[in-house]
């Protein structure tokens, strides 16, 4: 992506999510949005450099803007796992520095690195010198007892004399001891107001903010104080809300694509990858919550999640499902008629 191009993505994105955020998920989150930065799942540079590459960085020409990001506290493997992401087309090489799992903590990557500030810059020095994209940080504002006001601006600090132009904030510190990482997302106090003032008092940089935002109209404000925003779980859950980003956040002329539309825009790439030997189910367990909150949303997720695991699932079963939702809908409307005739 250009410069500017790619500082506009960063407007709204969605969270590199284990174990969520694969090539499916990723996929349907492009037919709800054309513009939203979409994040890979995050790989350590030991899977990139050794292991299945074909299938860990596969993905759909459809979802640029999309970024890769990194787990690893090696500069050396660092660049060469950045080199072979930009080879393969990503538009953003970012590295994680805010996963508190134990996993990833026994690698000494992740959220430990908030300690060691000077590793983090030297390893996006050398992903820097290594490729030609963007190549960015995502970090929490400290771990433990670090005063959040000193490690959050000098890990900042430091990576920007590096090169470093664009964060990612998740607002909450990390306990690296005492919280799983399901606590972590959710225990430790969000602090919106430090990630402001970092923007404040860094205005060159560009700082995007991370953690509890559950809906686009919780977006908005920090939006005038920021870069970015970006979703995790929200987007996760209730894809759905993605369907209005083109048109509020990055002002396009465009209509809102509903839950409906997306089911729609997607069947294509579900047929294609079911034609490939992909199972249904690895496609459809995203796309639960498209009908959150509408009537038949319960049935729809029945639907998927019992006969899409069967062997030889196929679109049949989306369809079966959407059955469901209209038919709620109907009776709904059925229902209001009478209300109104009885009135």
């Amino acid at each position: 992506m250009e410069k500017l191009a790619h500082f506009q993505a960063h407007r709204l994105s969605i969270a590199p999510m284990m174990d969520w955020t694969d090539r499916h998920c990723r996929s349907l989150h492009r037919t709800l949005s054309s513009r939203a930065l979409l994040y890979t799942e995050m790989l350590t540079t030991g899977a990139v450099l050794h292991g299945d590459r074909e299938r860990l960085l596969a993905y759909d020409p459809a979802e640029h803007p999309v970024a890769l990001q990194l787990g690893s506290s090696e500069p050396a493997d660092l660049a060469a796992a950045a080199k072979i992401g930009e080879s393969e087309g990503y538009d953003e090489i970012n590295l994680n520095v805010g996963c508190p799992s134990d996993r990833v903590q026994s690698g000494r990557f992740g959220a430990c690195l908030m300690r060691e500030p000077e590793l983090v810059a030297e390893c996006m020095a050398a992903m820097g010198a290594a490729v030609k994209v963007p190549v960015t940080v995502k970090c929490r504002i400290g771990v433990d007892d670090q005063d959040p006001e000193q490690s959050l601006f000098q890990l900042v600090d430091l990576c920007a004399q590096a090169g470093v132009s664009s964060f990612v904030v998740h607002a909450r510190k990390a306990w690296l001891k005492g919280l799983s990482p399901k606590e972590n997302r959710d225990v430790p106090p969000l602090d919106y107001p430090l990630v402001h003032r970092l923007k404040r008092e860094r205005p060159d940089l560009t700082i995007a903010i991370n953690g509890g935002i559950g809906s686009l109209d919780e977006a908005q404000p920090h939006l005038g104080a920021v870069d970015g925003v970006m979703l995790g779980r929200a987007a996760y859950h209730t894809p759905a809300l993605l369907g209005e980003v083109d048109r509020r956040v990055f002002g396009m002329a465009v209509e809102d694509v509903d839950a409906f539309r997306a089911v729609e825009l997607y069947r294509p790439y579900v047929a294609r990858e079911l034609a490939r030997g992909t199972h249904l189910a690895a496609m459809t367990r995203h796309m639960l919550g498209l009908f959150h909150g509408l009537p038949g949303a319960r049935g729809w997720r029945r639907v998927l999640t019992v006969e899409g695991v069967k062997s030889g699932a196929g679109l049949e079963v989306i369809d079966a499902a959407l059955a469901q939702v209209l038919r709620a809908q109907d009776e709904r409307r059925a229902r209001s008629l009478e209300a109104g005739e009885a009135a």
